[in-house]
């Protein structure tokens, strides 16, 4: 697939995500019109889809989400197609040596092509483990509470495996502090 047919296909997700939030009314909407919601809902806990996952990672490797469980995780799913997954990305880095040298763990799952994700990782870096996700990525997402499969979405998991919080939309520094305080 060429680039445009990326953006166009992002924008389509995100419009459908909009309207999808708006349609359902279950979730809250931000001044930005991305959709939040709270531990409610049938994906309440971070079932076994998660914790069995393995995804390869950029640098080569294997990130293996079995190894953090027990510990705070936020997980993050995006792409570099998608316009607020890419300006959320500061902020999840900035946010991210702090949790993590509090003992939490941050992981960006990349629903995209790995050459891309490469590519993109290579101009802009980041200090948080990335997996190759691909289109998997997007049915793990909708197991944890993601219903459209849009992006960016962000989960937050207890120490228990339980969902803290999720968001469908770009977070900020601010908000992922706020979500794991007292994690």
């Amino acid at each position: 697939m060429n680039r445009r047919t990326w953006i166009l296909g992002g924008a389509g997700l995100a419009a459908a995500a909009a309207g999808a939030a708006w349609r359902a009314g279950g979730g809250l909407l931000s001044a930005a019109g991305a959709a939040t919601a709270g531990p409610t809902g049938a994906a309440d806990s971070a079932d076994g889809a998660l914790w069995a996952a393995r995804f390869a990672r950029p640098e080569g490797g294997t990130l293996d989400l079995a190894a953090l469980r027990g510990r705070p995780l936020v997980l993050n799913f995006w792409a570099t197609w998608c316009p607020p997954c890419v300006k959320e990305m500061p902020e999840i880095d900035r946010f991210a040596g702090p949790f993590q040298a509090a003992g939490g763990s941050v992981v960006g799952l990349a629903v995209d092509n790995p050459a891309a994700v490469r590519s993109f990782l290579a101009r802009t870096p980041v200090h948080y483990a990335i997996g190759l996700a691909g289109f998997e990525g997007t049915d793990l997402s909708r197991k944890l509470g993601n219903v459209d499969g849009a992006l960016p979405f962000t989960v937050v998991v207890d120490r228990a495996g339980r969902v803290a919080h999720r968001r469908l939309g770009a977070s900020s520094y601010d908000e992922l502090v706020a979500w794991t305080k007292g994690l």
